[in-house]
């Protein structure tokens, strides 16, 4: 059975290492490697956001994607490493034009079950599910995830405006109404 504090200890002394990014992800691949199970939180019914642990130096997420969601470009402003384990996670990833409003994409990766994937302090990225079922992962973010100052963008497109919690869970929110819709058809 998946322990939480052992995943929270493990962090935590990732974080002492000299890339504790690295170290972290070394963390995750253990964890993806068997150790996890397909639903050590329970069952998936919702998206969402829960922490599983936050301080000022190490945020861990349990992050479920809903059906078909799409979150908008964001950054982080601290490392993060992602961790799969049960679904699909399409990352783009962007930086902002030399010139003008908006964003560039630059390229983009798709992770599937057991992948883990380190994002440095720099990047900019949406996210997108793109399966007819939840996708559910593993964030660890080297900081606060919920006070940090951030930047997000309606698209590509759109100026850059600071980060919303409150947005990113009405996003949320609002692909669980999309989702429950989608898996009523499925049915």
């Amino acid at each position: 059975m998946f322990d939480s504090g052992v995943l929270i200890e493990a962090c935590q002394e990732a974080l002492k290492e000299k890339a504790p990014s690295l170290a972290a992800k070394e963390v995750l691949e253990r964890l993806m490697g068997g150790q996890l199970g397909s639903e050590p939180f329970g069952p998936v019914e919702a998206g969402g956001l829960t922490a599983i642990h936050r301080s000022d130096d190490l945020t861990i997420l349990h992050v479920v994607w809903a059906p078909n969601m799409s979150l908008y470009p964001h950054d982080h402003r601290m490392w993060a490493v992602i961790g799969v384990y049960g679904g699909q996670e399409d990352n783009t990833f962007y930086k902002r034009r030399s010139a003008g409003v908006g964003l560039e994409m630059v390229n983009g990766k798709s992770l599937g079950e057991k992948d883990v994937v380190v994002l440095g302090d720099q990047v900019i990225h949406s996210v997108t599910n793109p399966r007819r079922a939840y996708t559910a992962a593993i964030h660890v973010y080297g900081g606060d995830f919920f006070a940090t100052s951030r930047s997000e963008w309606a698209s590509p497109e759109a100026p850059e405006q600071p980060y919303s919690v409150e947005g990113a869970m009405k996003a949320f929110a609002d692909a669980n109404e999309r989702a429950k819709e989608l898996l009523r058809e499925d049915a």
